[in-house]
């Protein structure tokens, strides 16, 4: 990948907060309710609640305690990354052991 000011050159990173964000444990006591509501192939929408070089923490809509993550690998280039707060869509692709729903973007797929 090239150098992180070719994917985002606004510097607003920040990790994820707020007061909607789940706890890590309660995100950890609904991880198994998270994962059958939102099974690889669902489709998804959020607000994006954290910012990092690497992708967008999105608070997913409609799911208590569920935290999705779209990684830069799944960006295409010349793209940006969303802004903080800012409502995406897409789908589900795969659950990470961090208790995360990895998600594509559906900006990302055109």
């Amino acid at each position: 990948m090239d150098d992180v000011d070719d994917v985002d050159d606004e510097g607003e990173y920040a990790w994820p907060s707020g007061p909607d964000m789940p706890t890590p444990e309660a995100m950890r006591r609904s991880w198994a309710a998270t994962a059958r509501a939102l099974p690889v192939g669902a489709r998804v929408a959020g607000v994006v609640v954290g910012r990092q070089p690497f992708g967008v923490f999105i608070l997913i809509e409609d799911v208590p305690n569920a935290v999705g993550l779209a990684e830069i690998t799944a960006m295409p280039h010349g793209m940006k990354l969303p802004a903080l707060g800012t409502r995406v869509e897409g789908e589900v692709f795969w659950h990470s052991h961090h208790l995360q729903v990895r998600i594509r973007l559906d900006e990302w797929r055109r």
